[in-house]
């Protein structure tokens, strides 16, 4: 598991003051981001050097309490499935002041190839981090 944490900004909240509920998979999106950290070069090189990419075809979001402006989120990454060519990323939100459950959400992406945009297999090195972090 890899942890990330960000402030909730002003613009994330809605007229009720709480998260957008559409923000969500933005935080899950720079969890992401920093999940793929643990490859060399990281996920700018996946997709600007290697142009691998991980396009979500299912994502499942369980909303359980609100986060507002001024909270810190804090998004727990794992990987619950890891298949040939696709895996499925778990992220748990949480409140880091106080540990109270947000939301979980689970985002399935298949492996591709940035220029021909098919999928292809998970390359081993992306593999072997996913393993690493499997649920």
């Amino acid at each position: 598991m890899i942890v990330y944490e960000r402030p909730v900004r002003f613009e994330d909240v809605d007229a009720a003051g709480i998260v957008f509920f559409g923000r969500f998979m933005n935080y899950a999106h720079e969890a992401m981001e920093h999940f793929f950290g643990g490859v060399a070069g990281g996920y700018v090189d996946l997709i600007t050097r290697r142009k691998i990419g991980f396009p979500a075809v299912h994502v499942t979001c369980d909303f359980r309490s609100p986060l507002r402006y001024g909270d810190v989120v804090r998004i727990a990454v794992s990987v619950a499935k890891i298949g040939n060519t696709s895996s499925t990323l778990r992220y748990e939100f949480t409140r880091a002041d106080n540990g109270a459950s947000v939301a979980l959400m689970e985002h399935v992406t298949v492996a591709s190839d940035l220029v021909s945009l098919q999928k292809l297999a998970l390359p081993d090195d992306v593999r072997a981090h996913l393993e690493l972090h499997r649920h």
